[in-house]
């Protein structure tokens, strides 16, 4: 496989950006700052992209395909609504736990924006 020098284009505004390959969200989890939730894990580590760009994991032990789903669905809204403030830059990985696919949407989305904040990536 062949590596292209140049950068994937920026998705457009309102648009989640997503990781999608392996070794990038090795990456994050060797390098990214971690912050620890019973809802979610977070990591975050600076790119040189320009824009941010979100990983979602759902390990099986949170559940079937349906409340895996639900998790991801969360997080993807909770992300989607802390967008504009998000600081442009940085490769973020949410693990969800066990408790996320049982939580209103407000309650992930609190979670979510404590542990950006903590991590440096919102004002």
């Amino acid at each position: 496989m062949k590596r292209h020098p140049h950068r994937p284009p920026a998705p457009p505004p309102g648009k989640v950006a997503p990781i999608k390959e392996n070794r990038e969200y090795l990456k994050v989890y060797k390098r990214g700052r971690s912050q620890v939730h019973p809802l979610i894990v977070t990591y975050a580590l600076k790119n040189r992209l320009g824009y941010t760009r979100l990983g979602i994991t759902t390990s099986k032990k949170i559940g079937k395909a349906v409340q895996r789903n639900r998790a991801r669905r969360l997080i993807k809204t909770a992300y989607r609504n802390l967008l504009p403030e998000i600081a442009p830059g940085y490769d973020i990985v949410v693990v969800a736990r066990t408790k996320a696919t049982f939580s209103k949407e407000q309650m992930v989305e609190r979670a979510l924006r404590s542990q950006l904040k903590k991590a440096g990536v919102l004002p």
